[in-house]
């Protein structure tokens, strides 16, 4: 038996943030939500669509993400443009340390979850 992939991320956002988040994650991002299944609409968050991949938002109460190294990471094209939006959009860029074959930066969402961009240099 073998792990076959990665099927979604979850990450979070203070309780009754859902709007707000969904106006950055969809319109800055511009991810797509989908539809999140009836019997799981009752405790909050939203599901979003990326490629063949899920990112699930969920709601949690009395969370420092500011302390935590956990984050997702979205492979880009472009990583200038969302570094130029992100700027535009009163973000701060965190450089992070270099990988060989990648250029890649760090921010935090409005809800203080660590997000990386990262691109592979062709």
């Amino acid at each position: 038996m073998l792990i076959k992939g990665i099927h979604h991320v979850q990450l979070t956002i203070p309780t009754g943030m859902e709007e707000e988040a969904i106006t950055f994650y969809c319109g800055v991002l511009g991810l797509s939500q989908v539809e999140k299944p009836d019997s799981l609409k009752d405790r909050g968050g939203f599901w979003l669509s990326l490629g063949n991949q899920d990112v699930h938002v969920g709601t949690e109460t009395d969370v420092d993400r500011l302390k935590t190294k956990a984050h997702i990471a979205y492979e880009v094209e472009g990583i200038a443009y969302w570094r130029e939006r992100l700027k535009e959009k009163g973000f701060s860029i965190l450089e992070g340390i270099p990988i060989p074959g990648f250029d890649r930066f760090e921010f935090r969402d409005p809800f203080g979850n660590r997000v990386e961009l990262i691109e592979a240099i062709v």
